[in-house]
């Protein structure tokens, strides 16, 4: 940001006023967000369902979110280079209408590779929206003003991803059939294309920080300045982390907590569908507050100390870490106290979302945005909750041919409310729950290891941040990060 340069009226992001089309812009972004997550995660909360129609295992059921991340993320650089070139509303105009398309088709498929098909083209829809997005909130808005827009934007993902179980399972149980959870979605994507097209402002690059028409580089140079920007490298390996943690959970979090509750006495019939629908209540409800909390402590702590913003993420990782944990030890214990521990968890992992995104606008340049974000997503997603359901299920399947031979793990060992038992007594629940279980131990190993990377992020944030306000020349358009 060129420091030297006045501001646009009405861009600022301290004093001047927010207008109304950019209160509609905003409100449309957040909306189409909110449903690109519901439609994400639909499927989590059938998927019980959908294991049963298709007569598949874990691993192929983790494949179908895996499916769609990995056409996603290889899409979004593609998406990330037309971003910063051309006309974003009308890319998005075509994301949406394909992933509502796909969406709705997939639910009369009746073939497990024929409904793979479908959730990995879903993933390219959404590849245009979620890179190019936040690059328009970034291009009307500054500083604090940006910072809270961002939270409110990225306070759609858990609440998008919690509204998506919760519509799925009531669907598939008001229709009596998991293939309507489906058909929701892309009736509110088709609302959305129309507010895209006659109501959403599109403002210029560069446009909030005075600097309009920017000159764009090679994609090979503005890949090479990226890899140099540590701030960006290193929190970009910390978010992930985050990745990897919220797909695993989010794809299979109802499903553990749905086996251990049947494990119970009381709840030996218990629907997965009711355990979808208070799953769901518990991310909406740990969104909420995570996010805006996260913009909240950032906004207070930023002022007095720069690098705030990864040590709260870093922080919030290592939190989250022992309360995901205990709830996954006593998943079959208690139900309620579960649901307690799973709240925190989700809290204080949701405090990254907007934090995550505020850093990397804020140190890397106007004309290279979008395909930061472009690779930001190829990475966090190629590591992170592209690989995660599909490597857990396929975990939990070869834990499950482990057990029924009755061969021993030392990992069991590790589940404290479980010591005592023999591998031998396992009943196909226990064994199928315990496979499960120990899988998604991995995640909260995971969240140690990105609370590293955000703490190597602090140690460079300054240092990257000056750098984008400072060396950005408006006469050119070039930035050296």
């Amino acid at each position: 940001m060129n420091a030297q340069l006045p501001l646009p009226p009405n861009r600022t992001g301290t004093s001047s006023p927010i207008t109304g089309k950019q209160k509609i812009t905003v409100v449309i972004l957040c909306f189409v967000n909110l449903i690109n997550y519901m439609d994400r995660y639909t499927v989590a909360g059938i998927l019980n369902d959908v294991q049963k129609e298709f007569n598949i295992g874990d691993d192929k059921g983790g494949l179908l979110q895996t499916a769609f991340v990995i056409s996603y993320m290889i899409c979004a650089p593609v998406f990330g280079y037309l971003g910063d070139r051309y006309n974003r509303r009308f890319l998005m105009v075509f994301g949406v209408f394909l992933w509502s398309l796909t969406t709705f088709v997939g639910s009369y498929t009746d073939h497990y590779c024929l409904f793979l098909f479908s959730r990995s083209l879903v993933g390219i829809g959404e590849a245009s929206y979620s890179t190019i997005a936040p690059t328009i909130i970034s291009d009307m808005f500054v500083k604090k003003v940006r910072s809270r827009m961002l939270a409110l934007f990225y306070f759609a993902i858990p609440v998008g991803s919690g509204l998506g179980y919760i519509v799925g399972s009531e669907a598939a149980r008001i229709f009596g059939s998991w293939h309507w959870g489906l058909r929701v979605t892309p009736l509110l994507g088709m609302m959305a294309i129309l507010m895209i097209l006659f109501l959403m402002e599109e403002p210029e690059r560069g446009q909030s920080e005075g600097l309009s028409h920017l000159t764009t580089t090679s994609w090979s140079e503005d890949i090479m300045l990226l890899i140099r920007n540590r701030s960006f490298v290193f929190s970009t390996a910390g978010f992930t982390c985050v990745a990897f943690v919220t797909g695993s959970l989010a794809w299979w979090g109802p499903n553990i907590m749905w086996q251990g509750l049947k494990m119970q006495k009381g709840y030996e019939h218990v629907e997965l569908n009711s355990v979808s629908f208070s799953f769901g209540v518990i991310a909406m409800a740990a969104g909420l507050i995570g996010v805006p909390l996260g913009n909240y402590l950032s906004e207070r702590l930023k002022v007095h100390y720069p690098k705030a913003d990864p040590l709260i993420c870093a922080v919030g990782l290592l939190i989250s870490a022992p309360f995901l944990f205990l709830g996954l030890v006593l998943a079959d214990k208690y139900y309620y106290l579960v649901l307690v521990l799973i709240f925190i968890g989700q809290i204080s992992l949701n405090l990254n979302w907007s934090i995550v995104a505020d850093i990397l606008l804020y140190v890397v340049s106007p004309n290279r945005r979008s395909t930061a974000e472009a690779f930001q997503i190829l990475i966090s997603h190629s590591f992170g909750d592209a690989s995660s359901p599909y490597f857990i299920g396929v975990i939990s399947e070869m834990l499950k041919k482990l057990f029924k031979n009755n061969i021993p793990l030392f990992l069991a060992s590790v589940t404290l409310a479980n010591n005592s038992l023999q591998i031998v007594d396992f009943k196909d629940d226990k064994i199928n729950f315990q496979s499960l279980q120990y899988a998604l131990f991995i995640s909260s190993i995971v969240e140690v290891l990105g609370a590293i990377f955000f703490f190597c992020t602090a140690r460079y944030i300054v240092k990257d941040k000056e750098l984008a306000e400072t060396v950005t020349s408006a006469n050119n358009g070039q930035n050296p990060v």
